[in-house]
């Protein structure tokens, strides 16, 4: 376990890194005792930072939800990061290539929540009870760490690699169509890279929003009304470079596009 100088410590060079556009030596090599709860002090304080500076809290994201992401990754278990006002974009964004590293682009549906989630026990049910509505969205993976031999406690420190997202399409409610078989197909430049199903998280992707408000539950935090959650990715991640264009048709959830510049 890291003491709280560590903690902060490491959590001022990643925001410096996010500011510096920079790529750090991944921290396990670094410090090989650190365990997963420090990766989420880390995480926290990270956020405290940005949010001081005038930063706001709109939301998380879970990663690592379904198998593809797990193989691609490495890492057998879900995480969380935040989402931060600044974070967020409309469907059409021009995004600077150059604001992130390691750039690569996931496929997912984001809840909005009308109710709180509270943590242990919340179930699938409880979700769907609370959230407004499901929204098509696509996320932006910004890896401020070495990608090569990171773990899951890596991954964490550094926001659980979120960027930025995308949202666009249709929302819904949770009551309109089958969760487990919202689909997408994910081009890059017009040529089709990937496809899925919104079923590969964990069954379900409300199960991917239940497991993050138990989770949540054990750091005493919980999921707030008018939050944003994003799901989890059941497409594998897909690099692009600058001047690529990204789109993904949600079929009869609508599209979400954007540009690197």
């Amino acid at each position: 376990m890291l003491d709280q100088t560590q903690i902060e410590s490491i959590a001022d060079e990643l925001v410096r890194a996010d500011r510096d556009r920079a790529v750090l030596p991944k921290l396990t090599s670094r410090f090989p005792e650190m365990a997963i709860e420090d990766s989420y002090a880390i995480q926290k304080v990270w956020s405290d930072r940005r949010i001081s500076a005038g930063a706001r809290l709109v939301g998380h994201k879970i990663g690592l939800t379904s198998k593809v992401m797990q193989v691609a990754t490495g890492i057998s278990e879900p995480d969380y990061g935040v989402i931060h006002d600044d974070m967020v974009h409309e469907s059409g964004a021009v995004l600077e290539f150059d604001r992130y590293s390691n750039v690569r682009i996931e496929v997912e549906l984001a809840f909005v929540l009308a109710k709180p989630l509270a943590g242990p026990n919340v179930t699938l049910f409880d979700v769907l009870d609370a959230t407004a509505y499901v929204v098509p969205a696509i996320e932006i993976l910004n890896s401020h760490l070495e990608l090569e031999g990171r773990t899951i406690v890596d991954t964490i420190s550094d926001n659980a690699a979120m960027g930025a997202m995308v949202v666009g399409g249709r929302p819904v409610r949770v009551d309109a169509l089958d969760l487990t078989w919202a689909k997408a197909l994910l081009y890059r430049n017009e040529t089709i890279e990937d496809s899925g199903v919104a079923g590969a998280v964990l069954g379900h992707p409300a199960l991917g929003v239940a497991w993050l408000a138990n989770k949540l539950a054990q750091h005493g935090q919980s999921l707030e009304a008018g939050e944003i959650i994003l799901a989890g990715s059941f497409t594998k991640p897909m690099w692009v470079e600058r001047g690529d264009t990204v789109h993904a048709d949600y079929a009869e959830l609508g599209s979400v596009t954007c540009r690197f510049v």
